[in-house]
């Protein structure tokens, strides 16, 4: 199967306007050899809508309705507002799966099929040069064109290896599922342009 039937495939799995999943997310700073991991559920919903609840190892909420950003850490009593292309621009935390059509507009895409491999693994390299993101690799289901895995790379080498399963497609997520109401007596903190 050619690269331009398995992105064809792709968007049509995708074609619903939100899904949900089950993630676990391994994070490498190659420089400092510190790796950590997490894991929780993700809603995401077109156009650059999402939401990231973090279950482990400790509670965090990341929530974008695509131009307004909330970190939530209840632990901490804190919320820190942004701006979402600040934090998930340009492919960062995954955000090129708010819109996988984007896909072929934003990176140069290689299929790179391993002999010994269930998926289909695509290299993305971003278009733009000035992007934070070196490059992308994408598992992606042999049958059902569900996108497993997804590892991004920074210029450093840093890696961030996100496992998606239990995957649910939706076109009626709410969007108040991508809006955060700041709880009573919660510090509020700006986060750096």
């Amino acid at each position: 199967m050619g690269l331009e039937e398995v992105l064809t495939r792709i968007e049509k799995r995708y074609s619903a306007s939100g899904f949900s999943a089950r993630f676990h997310q391994v994070s490498v700073l190659k420089a400092m050899d510190i790796s950590d991991s997490a894991k929780g559920r993700i809603h995401i919903k077109r156009p650059g809508k999402m939401r990231w609840e973090y279950e482990s190892p400790e509670k965090q909420i990341i929530i974008s309705d695509g131009i307004q950003l909330w970190i939530y850490r209840p632990d901490d009593n804190q919320v820190l507002i942004g701006k979402a292309p600040d934090f998930f621009g340009d492919g960062k935390g995954a955000s090129f799966l708010s819109d996988v059509r984007l896909m072929r507009k934003n990176f140069s895409i290689t299929l790179q099929e391993k002999p010994d491999s269930d998926n289909h693994n695509l290299k993305l390299v971003p278009v733009s040069k000035e992007m934070d993101i070196a490059e992308i690799y994408l598992s992606v289901s042999w049958t059902t064109f569900d996108i497993e895995e997804v590892v991004t790379v920074n210029a450093y080498g840093d890696e961030t290896q996100i496992e998606l399963n239990e995957i649910t497609y939706h076109d009626d997520l709410a969007d108040s599922l991508f809006q955060f109401l700041i709880p009573a007596g919660v510090e509020v903190l700006q986060m750096a342009e």
